[in-house]
């Protein structure tokens, strides 16, 4: 069993107590993925993952899934207008993961490693993880932290596999193959692909603007288009990420 939250107190407290356990974290957002997905991927994705590796480590739990994310921004994730979208302030975010992660210390564990789901999350999850750190070392808690994305673990080889007409860049890939093809392996249930909508991938200004403009946005939500994504291709996808981190988390903590 390597979901925490379904351990009994006493189980876990013998898997945790000597520091040797591996604690991921997977950390993601409530956010609209166009309309024939559902809102969770962010969460959803990160969380399979994290418990495909654990299940390939001597020890190792997946803590439950942070849900909330910060705030979707237009070049990235379609924006904050659109309904379904559920975000947390930066300052909420990194409060939550520093208060999680010195909790999870205070029980004994000393490695973990956090999984992001969701790019706008990235440099909160950083300075939470920093203040937990500080806090910790006051206390005479020295605690090794991993930080990663799991898009980042997709080698060249794989891209080509998965996009033969050629890959237009992360930064458009919200609601797009990779995150659809993930989510029809993992979540079939979830996805709809009559519902796709075919368009061009989105361009943007090299700039940000404040308020947010909807209307550099496909109408959509998506950053391209999901037409091409199976099943398939997320099964090699998820397979890539999995086995890239396991090769990851044993080298860090060997």
């Amino acid at each position: 069993m390597n979901r925490l939250a379904d351990l009994d107190w006493k189980s876990y407290q013998s898997r945790t107590q000597h520091g040797d356990a591996v604690i991921l974290l997977p950390i993601g957002a409530i956010e609209q993925h166009g309309p024939h997905m559902s809102m969770n991927p962010d969460v959803l994705i990160p969380e399979a993952i994290s418990e495909s590796v654990a299940s390939g480590l001597t020890n190792a739990l997946v803590a439950p899934a942070i849900s909330y994310g910060y705030k979707s921004q237009v070049k990235s994730g379609g924006g904050n207008f659109f309904p379904g979208t559920t975000c947390i302030n930066g300052k909420t975010l990194i409060d939550t993961i520093q208060d999680v992660l010195i909790a999870l210390a205070r029980h004994g564990n000393r490695r973990f490693v956090l999984v992001n789901g969701h790019y706008e999350n990235s440099m909160f999850i950083v300075e939470g993880i920093d203040l937990a750190l500080e806090s910790l070392r006051r206390d005479g808690i020295d605690c090794n932290i991993m930080l990663l994305s799991y898009w980042d673990y997709v080698d060249q080889t794989t891209i080509k596999a998965v996009f033969p007409d050629g890959f237009t860049g992360w930064d458009v890939e919200h609601g797009g193959v990779l995150e659809t093809s993930l989510m029809l392996y993992l979540h079939p249930d979830l996805v709809n692909m009559d519902k796709t909508v075919n368009h061009a991938p989105a361009t943007f200004p090299p700039y940000d603007r404040f308020p947010p403009e909807p209307s550099w946005v496909p109408a959509s939500g998506t950053l391209s288009s999901a037409s091409k994504a199976t099943a398939e291709h997320g099964k090699l996808l998820f397979r890539v990420c999995v086995e890239g981190i396991q090769g990851s988390i044993k080298t860090e903590f060997a």
